[in-house]
């Protein structure tokens, strides 16, 4: 089992090596865990519950730090800004007929409502989000 342990680890760092982000390095950790457990002669069933405990434990504990820091390299753009502004109406907005511009930011965009909501031309907006080269929008607090 040290032989089998000792390839796991080796085979999960490399693919870990091999990516661009965190993916495989807990189960790594695991199966030097269980790498160890097998040089102190534990049984195969203890070193493999060790290898999932400890997987799974370093998996639940890291991960969302690893999304936060690791995934955090998105770049807004120029777009971006428009997000939260208030836009008009220049073609009703209708997702059920596929119709609908808003003037924003100096531009006319595509939109789609976010409500599933009819906007006629010369209401104001707010856009909510950019979904490719639509800006989903909803109503305008008064």
């Amino acid at each position: 089992m040290i032989v089998f342990w000792g390839v796991t680890a080796i085979i999960f760092l490399v693919v870990e090596l091999a990516t661009y982000g965190l993916t495989s390095i807990w189960f790594a950790i695991g199966a030097l865990c269980a790498l160890l457990t097998a040089v102190l002669n534990a049984p195969a069933w203890l070193q493999i519950v060790w290898f999932a405990v400890i997987s799974a434990a370093t998996l639940l504990i890291t991960r969302p730090l690893a999304k936060k820091y690791v995934n955090s390299r998105t770049q807004p753009t120029n777009a971006d800004r428009v997000i939260g502004t208030k836009a008009t109406v220049r073609e009703t907005v209708d997702n059920r007929a596929g119709t609908g511009t808003v003037f924003a930011d100096g531009k006319l965009w595509t939109a789609r409502s976010a409500e599933d909501e009819t906007y006629p031309a010369g209401t104001v907006v707010i856009i909510q989000k950019i979904e490719g080269v639509k800006l989903i929008v909803s109503a305008a607090p008064s």
